[in-house]
């Protein structure tokens, strides 16, 4: 149940301690936060063409039981959000990309949530775990979107009166 969302906090700190060492990209929460994100979706994404069994993450047919009735095509479903998955981690870890890249993951995550529904109401596990509760896929959920939104949002920009002056040589 805490495995997806180990997967979004670990590399976070990881990468915000890297940057307290002095790694200027990850100088800040949100662009650690961007990595983090995209670490998270190489793995999630990179399980959409799994064979299930192979780890300890759900495979392909795993992640086809989640999808509703409702929508066409479940398999061809699970292919394409998975290249949409590995396409925004891609997209997160560059700059000129990272806006979008978060604006569009938002939006994916929240048309994939009918999917976590339906897998927590028709208890479909996911590989050997059991079905995750709403109780905790929601809040998950919505801290999904809300780092995605983050990391494309601009960084806010002080104010010329209060950058510190350049070093004189």
């Amino acid at each position: 149940m805490f495995g997806t969302l180990l997967l979004l906090v670990v590399p976070l700190a990881v990468f915000r301690l890297v940057g307290a060492l002095g790694v200027a990209r990850f100088a800040s929460w949100r662009a650690s936060a961007a990595h983090g994100l995209a670490v998270m979706l190489v793995f999630t994404g990179a399980a959409h063409f799994a064979p299930t069994g192979l780890s300890m993450m759900p495979g392909h047919a795993d992640l086809v039981a989640m999808v509703p009735p409702f929508v066409p095509s479940p398999g061809l479903m699970v292919y394409a959000t998975g290249v949409l998955e590995l396409g925004g981690a891609v997209a997160l870890v560059l700059e000129p990309g990272r806006r979008a890249a978060g604006a569009g993951l938002a939006v994916l995550f929240v048309l994939m949530f009918p999917a976590n529904v339906y897998a927590a109401m028709e208890d479909v596990p996911l590989g050997d775990d059991p079905a995750t509760p709403l109780w905790f896929r929601i809040p998950e959920q919505i801290l999904f979107v809300a780092v995605a939104l983050w990391a494309a949002a601009r960084p806010a920009v002080r104010p010329a009166a209060e950058r510190p002056e350049p070093a004189a040589r």
